[in-house]
C-alpha cells in the first residue's frame, strides 16, 4: 500500500525510497515484529480467559507434557497471521498476484487451523475436525492456488518443473502441475503442523526456510540475477521477500512468548497457515523441489510418521520410540530446549545448502 508514495517522489524525494523491496522488505519486518510485541500479551490474555483449561495435551504423548504444558492457551498463530498481513499489506504492492496467492493459502490453511482448535478446545479433546474434511479443504485450496500460479506464470515456466543444480533442466508437467503444486502446498502444511510439538521447535524452522526462500523470490524476480545465476526468470515475485520478511518479524515476535516454557501455542492455526505459506511460496517462485531441501526438517518429521504408521501396520512393531521423530529425542532423555536448538541448526545448515543450490552449476 505504502509502495504508492513512490509517485510522489518528486514532492518529496525520501518517498523514492519505498520503490526498493529491500527497503520495503525491512519496514515490512519491524512492522510485524513490532506488532507482535505489542499484541501479543492481550492476545495471549484474551486466550487464557476464554480457553480456560488450554489447548487439551495427549495423553499418549511425552508424559512430561501433561504437567509442564497443561493449561497453555492455543490459536497464538492468530497473532504470526495478524502481523503478517497487516505489514504485508502495508509494504507490498497490493496489484502483484504472487502476494494474493500467498496471502489467501495462508489465511485458507490458517481458517482450517482454526476450526480445529476451536474443536479441540470447546470439546476438550485432542481430535478436533475430521481429517477428512482438513484435507479435502486443503486440497481445493491448494489446488486453486496452483492453478493461478501456473496463470500468471510467464509462458514458457507454465506447467514446467524447474530443476535445482541443472539450472536449464525443465520438465513439462502438463495437466499435471495443478495436482503436484497441490502436493506440494498440502504437503508443507501438514509437515509444519507435525513439527509443533515443542516451545518453539516449529517457528525458527519455519523463519529460516521463509526467509530462504524470500531471498530466492528475490533473485528469480530480478533479469540481472537470473542471468547471473543461470536461474529461470519470474517476473514479479521479488515482492514476496516483503511476505517472508513480515512472516520473520511476526514470527520473532511471535516466538518472545513461545520460547520455553511457552505462554502461548501457535496451534494448528499458525502452523497448517505457516506450511501452507512455504508450500505457495514455493510453486510461484518455481522452487519446489528447494523446498524440500530448505524444509528438510518438516520433511523428516512428516517421513518419521510415515514409516511409523506404515511399520506399525505392517509388524506391529515401532521404529521410533514415538513419532514424530522429536518425541523420540524426548524419549530418549534429551531435553527439550535441547531438541529444539539442535533442531535450529539442522535447520539453518538445509537452508544455507538450499541457497547454494542458486549458485551451483
Amino acid at each position: 500500500m505504502l509502495y504508492w508514495l513512490a509517485e510522489f517522489s518528486e514532492a518529496f524525494i525520501g518517498f523514492n525510497l519505498f520503490r526498493y523491496i529491500t527497503v520495503r522488505a525491512g519496514a515490512a519486518f519491524f512492522t510485524a515484529l513490532i506488532f507482535g510485541f505489542v499484541f501479543g500479551p492481550p492476545l495471549i490474555n484474551f486466550l487464557r480467559r476464554r480457553q480456560g483449561k488450554g489447548q487439551p495435551i495427549r495423553e499418549d504423548g511425552p508424559e512430561s507434557h501433561l504437567l509442564t504444558k497443561k493449561g497453555t492457551p492455543t490459536m497464538g498463530g492468530l497473532l504470526i497471521l495478524s502481523a503478517l498481513s497487516v505489514s504485508t499489506l502495508l509494504w507490498a504492492r497490493l496489484d502483484n498476484p504472487y502476494v494474493w496467492i500467498t496471502l489467501l493459502v495462508t489465511w485458507g490453511f490458517g481458517l482450517i487451523g482454526f476450526a480445529d482448535d476451536y474443536a479441540k478446545v470447546t470439546k476438550s479433546n485432542t481430535k478436533g475436525v475430521s481429517g477428512k474434511i482438513r484435507m479435502g479443504v486443503g486440497l481445493v485450496i491448494a489446488a486453486l492456488a496452483a492453478i493461478a500460479a501456473a496463470w500468471v506464470h510467464p509462458a514458457e515456466l507454465t506447467g514446467q518443473l524447474a530443476m535445482p543444480v541443472f539450472k536449464t533442466a525443465l520438465i513439462d508437467m502438463g495437466i499435471f502441475f495443478v495436482p503436484f503444486g497441490m502436493i506440494v502446498i498440502v504437503g508443507a502444511a501438514n509437515a509444519v503442523n507435525l513439527t509443533d510439538g515443542l516451545d518453539g521447535l516449529a517457528i525458527m524452522p519455519v523463519m529460516i526456510a521463509a526467509s530462504t526462500l524470500g531471498v530466492i523470490a528475490y533473485a528469480v524476480g530480478r533479469v540481472d540475477f537470473t542471468a547471473y545465476l543461470d536461474v529461470h526468470y519470474v517476473p514479479g515475485t521479488g515482492e514476496l521477500l516483503i511476505f517472508t520478511a513480515a512472516l520473520a518479524g511476526g514470527g520473532l515476535g511471535f516466538l518472545w512468548y513461545n520460547a520455553p516454557p511457552a505462554a502461548v501455542f501457535m496451534g494448528d492455526t499458525g502452523s497448517l497457515a505457516l506450511g501452507g505459506a512455504l508450500g505457495a511460496i514455493a510453486v510461484c517462485i518455481k522452487h519446489e523441489i528447494v523446498l524440500a531441501i530448505v524444509g528438510g526438517l518438516f520433511v523428516v518429521e512428516a517421513l518419521s510418521v510415515i514409516i511409523q504408521v506404515a511399520y506399525f501396520k505392517r509388524t506391529g512393531r515401532r521404529v521410533f520410540l514415538m513419532a514424530p521423530i522429536h518425541h523420540h529425542f524426548e524419549k530418549r532423555g534429551w531435553a527439550e530446549p535441547q531438541i529444539v536448538i539442535r533442531f535450529w541448526i539442522i535447520s539453518l545448515v538445509l537452508a544455507l545448502i538450499g541457497l547454494a543450490t542458486l549458485k551451483i552449476r
